[in-house]
């Protein structure tokens, strides 16, 4: 993703589309994104309504930057098709796939959109939560590269990883699968969010889980209750001291003197154009989020 189509996505706040108090509330909360879910987060007997729910809420969106993405239920199931469909003519941001297994799932919900006449800016994020989806994630994730896709993100599900494979709770089990959902992404060209963190009141533990996400490369986190925003949007935002390294070296690049060079030292350390390009790309995205 380039600057000029960058969007935050530092923090992803999950909403059940059963809860209007919650709903009610999108407009005053801090985070990047909402993620209003009609899959796990409503009863069976509740989703036609919620579904419902959820299309009045597009309607009446608020005026700010918040990204508005919906979670439908599973294409196979009972609801999921009509979900897509309900939705797409709502206009949300993006459309969250549950269980993507393969490029086919993504291409299929965009067959969907396409035929329903779903605006280009749809996109589809996809949910990273079974063992098939990691095996393809480098098929999955090439799709990226093709805007007629419309695949924008990866929404990583840990809780059913560990589900599925029976591995520990421990984030140190995932750590090898989190860095492969991580490559996969930036190869396609696509943003990709981490799992949530269960225990919304060990607000230091959720600091230093995001914290570790991003040092691992991942543009935000996934959450499950409002007091989890503020620690996220802090942790995936530039660091004050990253940010002015990346003031001295555009500041450097820019002296008459280093015109049309591409190397150059500064404070001891060599310096290239790459670190230039990424100085610029810092101080862009600092300025969109205000940091």
């Amino acid at each position: 993703m380039t600057v000029d189509t960058y969007r935050p996505r530092r923090s992803v706040l999950y909403m059940p589309a059963s809860n209007e108090r919650a709903l009610a509330k999108i407009a005053s909360l801090a985070c990047d994104a909402v993620i209003i879910d009609l899959e796990d987060g409503v009863a069976p007997a509740d989703k036609i309504v919620a579904r419902g729910r959820v299309v009045d809420v597009l309607a009446a969106r608020p005026r700010r930057r918040c990204e508005m993405v919906v979670r439908v239920n599973p294409l196979g199931s009972e609801w999921g098709i009509d979900d897509l469909q309900a939705v797409a003519k709502a206009g949300p941001d993006g459309i969250l796939l549950p269980k993507v297994a393969t490029p086919r799932d993504i291409l299929e919900a965009g067959d969907l959109l396409d035929d329903n006449f779903a605006p280009d800016t749809v996109k589809l994020w996809a949910m990273v939560e079974t063992p098939k989806a990691l095996l393809n994630i480098g098929a999955i994730a090439e799709l990226g590269r093709d805007p007629a896709s419309r695949l924008a993100c990866f929404v990583t599900g840990t809780n059913d990883l560990v589900k599925a494979t029976g591995i520990s709770t421990d984030r140190h089990y995932l750590m090898p699968w989190l860095m492969q959902l991580v490559l996969a992404a930036r190869a396609g060209g696509l943003d990709v969010i981490d799992g949530v963190a269960n225990d919304f009141r060990d607000l230091d533990g959720f600091a230093r889980e995001c914290a570790e996400a991003a040092a691992m490369g991942f543009d935000g986190k996934s959450l499950i209750h409002p007091n989890q925003i503020e620690p996220a949007n802090r942790a995936f935002s530039p660091a004050p001291e990253a940010l002015a390294r990346a003031r001295a070296i555009r500041d450097a690049f820019a002296k008459p003197e280093n015109a049309g060079k591409g190397v150059i030292a500064l404070d001891g350390r060599m310096v290239e154009r790459l670190h230039l390009a990424e100085a610029e790309k810092l101080l862009a995205k600092a300025a969109i989020i205000g940091a």
